[in-house]
């Protein structure tokens, strides 16, 4: 029987994030109750989030506190800038 928390989520990422992570998908192993703060902070983007990055669990905003399951879609979405 598989134990909750165990699995897997796709992330995604865009804008700088890409060149930051050197791809636009990433397969994070779930482990015991990570928010998608930890998954920010598994992948190495940690930077991102005191620069206002927005995130997404199945194409809906959320928080960072939330607890995505096995098989959820998070998107990492850094903040847009320009003139």
């Amino acid at each position: 029987m598989e134990e909750q928390g165990n699995g897997s989520v796709r992330v995604i990422v865009f804008g700088p994030l890409i060149e930051l992570l050197g791809s636009r998908t990433h397969k994070v192993a779930l482990e015991h109750a990570m928010s998608i703060e930890d998954i920010v902070h598994a992948l190495g983007a940690e930077v991102w989030l005191k620069q206002g990055l927005a995130v997404a669990l199945n194409g809906e905003q959320c928080p960072l506190d939330i607890h995505p399951s096995n098989g959820d879609e998070v998107a990492l979405l850094p903040p847009v800038s320009g003139g």
